[in-house]
């Protein structure tokens, strides 16, 4: 993809009392060193440099997992964030880790790599910096000399390790932006101290405080936040230290890395998430081809999915993470020239349009609305916030466009429309509808999130929102809401919480505008009926655990209860088909065509596929698109 250095390991533990809390690599055995090896020579085949993130967590990990050894930090101080209490650190214990700093780097050197960067922010070097955690009385706490006594000696034995020609780095923060916390002096201090020690080659500066889900939510901003937002902070650094200064925190596009490169703001730009959305960035600048670049729109799947310690994936892009199996890249197809008839152009529709037509086959894409993007156009007129989420459908449309699909918008695709297309593949991507029909009474009377969102419906007054999705759709809703004066909301769930499936970096910024608006949450009661009231609306609420009843008298209420497939077409067109609408499983997920012949008589292969197949997510949508498509 034309990236010129690569930071991997996310970061490595460097021994084992430092468990994986997030699925990273362990650096405390020479058996790493092989592995190594290999993503060495791959990486450097390409003309590219790497290096690898390593880290002791401290009291940032879980003691239930691995070796089930206690967490451990300079003091018994707790982080919200994983919970653990931790083991006050001995100094045998300090000596122990600052040896395994060193050996871990050493096999970073051996396996060919190009350097490391040791992480400092919320790990246990910082815990030893900020007096937040740090309530040592011995040579190890007190003063700021004192407290950075053990990174010396981390980054002293790493230099002893390594020696002088091999990369040795610090992230850090600049500002934990926290009373009591490490101020911009303080951390401005101690990048100037180690780049005047000669044990470190470049300082990567980030800005905040991750010990709770909350401030971990501003050191990594998403959607709805400006772009290279620390941008400053790092620059201010680079002011006071000698040394190469890096930055990575939602620098999601070229033109905000090229402004602070251009300015000397930075000396390198970071671009993870950009490049987890487009691996084809740099290749694509260098074919003049930047408008073609699949820009990051700060919807952090990725981080919130490495909270669960599930894989990192992109919320558009499905090949990122499964490259063995997915391509970035779609080749042209050897076969013959097919006519594929997509219906639906969401974001499922238009991958599936994007990959046909880069295999090379004519392509019909109809919709019937007036515009492309589905559920994801909606979504991104839910509040502010989420309006770059409508990058997603941006790109796809501009893609479909450069590849010459046939894009036909206001267009009602019936089963005679799509057949007298002569198609030879049709997909069926009409999306779902809002499900309504778990009520015991009261369907008519309710009102969806997507009424509201679509600004079809506009309450006022007491509103009842009952979210039995506990996802960023009812809480995109509530926000909307929340903002509103003339709304007095409860926000009700049968789950233990609310938003119960929304985790990581993104829900505190809804806790935030919920209490302070002074949104009503209430967890554990699952809305049975709506009945009229001459007040408004009875709403009936059951509680699971005490098997009551509850009433709430209140001017609207509205519900998210996921959708339900819009299948129509898709069942009046299976006897046509030769596969009968059956997609080979097995197939599928090996990577191979469908080839499955139920029905000699039919004229075209059907297939469904994202929310008219049942409701999930945009990913699991363009997932099933590209792993469908690619083999057409």
């Amino acid at each position: 993809g034309g990236l010129a250095l690569t930071m991997f390991g996310g970061s490595t533990n460097v021994d084992k009392d430092s468990p994986a809390a997030f699925g990273q690599l362990f650096a405390g055995s020479d058996e790493i060193i092989p592995y190594f090896q290999q993503l060495a020579e791959r990486v450097h085949r390409h003309g590219a440099y790497t290096m690898v993130q390593l880290t002791h967590m401290g009291r940032r990990t879980i003691w239930d997992a691995e070796n089930w050894l206690p967490t451990v930090a300079p003091s018994m101080v707790r982080e919200p964030a994983h919970r653990s209490f931790p083991k006050t650190l001995e100094h045998a214990d300090i000596k122990r880790i600052v040896r395994a700093f060193g050996q871990a780097a050493r096999r970073a050197k051996e396996g060919g790599l190009d350097g490391v960067e040791i992480i400092a922010y919320g790990h246990l070097v910082d815990q030893f910096w900020t007096p937040l955690v740090n309530q040592r009385t011995d040579e190890y706490g007190g003063s700021i000399d004192n407290r950075m006594r053990f990174s010396r000696e981390v980054f002293e034995e790493v230099r002893s390790q390594v020696g002088d020609d091999f990369i040795v780095g610090i992230r850090m923060s600049g500002n934990e932006n926290r009373e009591g916390g490490l101020t911009q002096e303080d951390c401005t201090y101690i990048a100037t101290t180690l780049a005047a020690s000669g044990v470190i080659d470049f300082v990567n500066i980030i800005k905040g405080f991750i010990a709770s889900d909350e401030a971990i939510s501003h050191v990594i901003p998403g959607f709805g936040t400006p772009l290279g937002p620390h941008i400053p902070l790092a620059a201010a650094i680079k002011e006071a230290v000698n040394l190469p200064v890096f930055h990575a925190a939602r620098i999601n596009d070229l033109a905000t890395a090229r402004h602070a490169i251009n300015e000397g703001l930075l000396d390198m730009v970071g671009m993870t998430r950009a490049h987890m959305a487009d691996p084809y960035i740099v290749k694509k600048l260098e074919r003049g081809e930047e408008d073609r670049i699949r820009l990051c729109v700060g919807a952090s799947y990725c981080l919130n999915r490495l909270y669960t310690g599930a894989d990192a994936l992109c919320i558009q892009n499905p090949a990122t993470g499964r490259e063995e199996t997915m391509p970035h890249v779609i080749e042209r197809s050897e076969g013959l020239k097919k006519k594929v008839v997509i219906v639906g152009a969401g974001v499922a529709g238009l991958e599936a349009a994007r990959v046909s037509a880069e295999r090379g086959h004519e392509v019909v894409l109809f919709e019937a609305m007036h515009e492309p993007g589905g559920q994801v156009q909606l979504l991104a007129r839910a509040n502010e916030r989420r309006q770059e989420m409508i990058g997603i459908v941006d790109w796809l449309v501009s893609e479909i466009g450069h590849l010459g699909v046939d894009l036909r918008l206001n267009t009602y695709a019936d089963a005679a429309t799509i057949t007298a297309e002569d198609p030879d593949i049709v997909v069926i991507a009409t999306g779902g509808f809002p499900n309504t029909s778990f009520l015991d009474k009261g369907e008519e009377l309710v009102t969806t999130i997507w009424d509201v969102i679509a600004g079809n419906s506009t309450p006022i007054g007491s509103v009842l929102l009952f979210d039995d999705h506990g996802s960023e759709h009812a809480l995109s809703c509530a926000e909307r809401l929340a903002t509103n004066p003339d709304v007095q909301l409860e926000l009700v769930t049968p789950d233990r919480l609310v938003g119960h499936e929304v985790i990581g970096t993104a829900y505190p910024s809804y806790l935030k505008t919920f209490y302070e608006n002074n949104v009503t949450m209430t967890p554990n009661l699952r809305l049975v009926s709506v009945t009229q009231h001459p007040d408004g609306f009875a709403a009936t609420l059951h509680n699971e655990y005490t098997d009551d009843l509850t009433e709430r008298i209140v001017d609207a209420v509205i519900i998210e209860h996921g959708t339900l497939p819009l299948d129509d077409v898709y069942f009046d067109l299976k006897d046509g088909s030769t596969n009968l609408g059956e997609i080979d499983i097995d197939a599928l997920i090996d990577g191979r065509p469908q080839d499955l012949l139920a029905n000699p008589d039919g004229t075209f292969q059907l297939f469904r596929i994202g929310d008219a197949v049942s409701g999930r997510n945009i990913h699991a949508a363009m997932y099933d698109a590209l792993r469908l498509a690619k083999e057409f």
